[in-house]
């Protein structure tokens, strides 16, 4: 399944992706990988919000986040030219997880 987390505005649609089939929330590591990269603290590791069933703890865009996130992602985005699979957050996913939609 995926969980978006994000807006549409007038300026564009800023949405994360995070695919939870895929997800696992790193748990053989010693911290999510997603929240030791993200620079503004974008991502949080819980409980599943699609399938409050799951036993495995999954990533997820923080809630105070969430209406913001084309301003909490903007130090990671360069003004042209970016290339999605660079972006810290989805680099260092070790299952590829997590898309952006701008």
């Amino acid at each position: 399944m995926i969980a978006q987390y994000g807006y549409k505005d007038g300026s564009g649609v800023y949405y994360i992706s995070i695919d939870t089939e895929k997800c696992n929330g790193c748990v053989n590591a010693d911290s999510p990988k997603c929240v030791e990269a993200c620079p503004s603290g974008v991502f949080e590791v819980g409980e599943d919000e699609i399938d409050p069933f799951r036993e495995e703890p999954v990533a997820k865009v923080r809630e105070d986040h969430r209406n913001k996130l084309r301003f909490s992602c903007a130090p990671c985005k360069p003004a042209s030219g970016w290339d999605i699979e660079k972006l810290p957050c989805v680099a260092a996913c070790p299952k590829g997880a997590i898309a952006h939609s701008w």
